[in-house]
C-alpha cells in the first residue's frame, strides 16, 4: 500500500468537505508515492512524534491535530524563534516521514460523537451542530447518561476516564443528565448547548469570560484540558487505518504524556 492510497481511504471516509473551511486535513508533508512501511497514530504531529514515528519502524505519522493550520515561511531546524511546526516540517521531510492529519473532519464523524459518549457512559442521540438529526454529522455530541449523576460525580467520572485534572464550573450537586461533549475548545457551542436544554458541557477548553457566562445562566462547564479531550481520538485514528488496509501488525500507536501539570496531580500524570 503506498500513501496517497491510505489518504484516499481515510479522505472518504472523513471528506475534507466535512472540515472546517480554515482547516489544514489531508497529506501535509511526504511522498504520495512512497510505500508503506508502518503507521504510527498520535494526537499531534510534532518533532518529537516523527522521531517516535522512525523508532517504531514507521514512515507515516497520522494524527489528528494538524501539524499547521497556516503554513510556516520556512522549514528549518527547531529555533526559539520559529513556530514548532516549521522544525517538525522539516524533520519528517528530512527523514522521510510523510505526515497525514485528520482533524474537523474526524471531529464531525459519529465515531468521535459515539466515542466520547461511551467515555462518559452515555448514550448519543444527536451531534451538538444537528440537534434533531441522529443520522446528520456533526461537531459535539448531545448524550443522555446512562446513570444521572450529580455535577461532583461526572466531573470525577470524566477525571478518570480522560486522565485529566479537570476544572469545574458549576455547582457540585448539580443534577446532570442531558451532556452536550466537545473535544477541543469549546468556541460558542456554548449556546447551542443551552438551546439543546443540556445539563452541563463537558469539553477541553474555553475562554474565562464564555464559561463564567454559561456557569451564570445555569450551564455548570468541565474543562478537560484541550489535548485530554481528544486523545481518544487516537484509537479512533488507529482503526480507521487498519480498515483502509494497513496491516495491523504495522499500526503503531503513540500515546503522547500530558504537556500540562497542575499542583493537585502532579507533573505528567
Amino acid at each position: 500500500m503506498i500513501v496517497a492510497e491510505l489518504e484516499r481511504a481515510l479522505l472518504t471516509r472523513y471528506p475534507k468537505t466535512d472540515a472546517e473551511p480554515w482547516d489544514h486535513v489531508g497529506l501535509s508533508v511526504g511522498n504520495p508515492d512512497d510505500e508503506i512501511r508502518g503507521v504510527a497514530c498520535a494526537l499531534d504531529a510534532t518533532r518529537e512524534n516523527v522521531h517516535r514515528a522512525l523508532e517504531a519502524g514507521a514512515n507515516v505519522l497520522l494524527t489528528h491535530h494538524p501539524i499547521y493550520i497556516k503554513a510556516p515561511e520556512a522549514f528549518c531546524p527547531p529555533s526559539a524563534t520559529r513556530s514548532q511546526c516549521s522544525a517538525a516540517l522539516y524533520e519528517a521531510a528530512r527523514c522521510g516521514v510523510s505526515i497525514i492529519s485528520l482533524h474537523t473532519n474526524l471531529d464531525r464523524s459519529r465515531e468521535a460523537r459515539a466515542c466520547l459518549s461511551t467515555l462518559l457512559d452515555a448514550v448519543p442521540a444527536s451531534s451538538l451542530e444537528h440537534v434533531g438529526d441522529p443520522e446528520a454529522c456533526g461537531l459535539g455530541a448531545l448524550a443522555t447518561l446512562n446513570d444521572p449523576c450529580s455535577l461532583g460525580d461526572l466531573a470525577t467520572r470524566a477525571a478518570t476516564v480522560f486522565g485529566s485534572d479537570p476544572r469545574v464550573w458549576g455547582e457540585a450537586d448539580s443534577p446532570c443528565r442531558t451532556v452536550a461533549i466537545l473535544g477541543g475548545s469549546l468556541g460558542d457551542f456554548g449556546e447551542l448547548a443551552i438551546v439543546a436544554g443540556a445539563d452541563v458541557v463537558v469539553t477541553g477548553e474555553a475562554g474565562y469570560h464564555v464559561v463564567q457566562d454559561l456557569a451564570l445562566r445555569g450551564l455548570p462547564v468541565i474543562l478537560l484540558g484541550h489535548d485530554r479531550s481528544e486523545e481518544p481520538f487516537v484509537d479512533i485514528l488507529m482503526n480507521s487505518e487498519v480498515d483502509a488496509g494497513v496491516d495491523p501488525s504495522h499500526a503503531i500507536k503513540i500515546l503522547n504524556p500530558c504537556q500540562w501539570w497542575t499542583v493537585t496531580k502532579g507533573e505528567n500524570l
